[in-house]
């Protein structure tokens, strides 16, 4: 059995069919990682969707903070914006069964045999994986049910609170891990995060530090695999891989081998998605 993982689809087809193909990709024997982000912004958001859906138990899907969005403006708390391509997915038939299905992904998954965790944009540096674990089930306790589902879109979007404090409660907790495991990329040097800077590491201020690159991070020696940072595109470190080569950016869709291998030497597969 193979797994591989892939970049942020965001609606990009063809690419992700042609990767498949290259690597002979088997649903009954092999297993795709995705890092979320499936639609938003390319041209066949809804097929996407449906893709990866009937993939059954081949594909493992954490959410995206597209993917929220989707949700969110599908049940009526969240205006789509001009750029967004999510009206081509509330438009199909299906769309109840992949909106449902959506709702039911994780927002973090780890492998205890392979040793990789998979999360959209990370894990903050206070956070060890027990943490993450137990921080990201409370929010999909909530998005898996429609009711809670429905209030807490009403407050997920914000900024605040941008540190994490074990104290935090109610939604203040479940927004800070919404954002950190969605939406990060720097914090600052006092461990803040920041959502204004969105380019490569070395063209940010010097006050801010990549999520992966803070002193002391407690999951430092595990490796993570995540997505979310187009600016940053396919690069690794010794123990996490960025996998968003900006496809919908019209550059690259990137794929990985993770079973046996480290984020310096999985073997790595490339599309050009212009």
């Amino acid at each position: 059995m193979a797994v591989y993982a892939i970049g942020d689809l965001q609606g990009c087809l063809e690419p992700f069919e042609r990767l498949l193909e290259r690597v002979s990709f088997d649903p009954s024997r092999d297993r795709l990682w995705l890092v979320g982000d499936l639609v938003n912004r390319g041209p066949e958001s809804g097929a996407c969707l449906r893709r990866v859906r009937d993939l059954g138990e081949a594909a493992i899907v954490v959410l995206g903070n597209h993917d929220l969005h989707l949700l969110a403006s599908a049940a009526g708390f969240r205006p789509l914006r001009p750029k967004d391509t999510l009206q081509q997915v509330l438009d199909r038939p299906d769309a109840a069964e992949l909106l449902e299905w959506l709702a039911e992904r994780p927002l973090m998954h780890h492998d205890p045999r392979l040793g990789w965790t998979l999360v959209h944009a990370g894990i903050p540096p206070s956070w060890n994986l027990d943490t993450a674990r137990h921080e990201a089930r409370r929010v999909e306790h909530v998005l898996r049910d429609s009711g809670a589902r429905h209030a807490f879109f009403e407050e997920m979007y914000g900024d605040s609170p941008d540190r994490w404090s074990d104290a935090l409660d109610g939604v203040d907790r479940l927004r800070y891990t919404v954002n950190a495991l969605t939406r990060m990329r720097f914090l600052t040097r006092d461990g803040a995060l920041d959502f204004e800077e969105n380019g490569p590491p070395e063209e940010a201020a010097g006050r801010l530090r990549p999520w992966f690159k803070v002193p002391g991070r407690l999951t430092a020696g595990h490796p993570i695999v995540f997505g979310h940072w187009s600016a940053l595109g396919y690069r690794h470190g010794r123990d996490w891989l960025s996998l968003d080569s900006g496809c919908v950016w019209g550059r690259r869709l990137t794929m990985v081998r993770l079973d046996d291998a480290s984020p310096k030497n999985a073997p790595v597969w490339e599309e050009s998605c212009r």
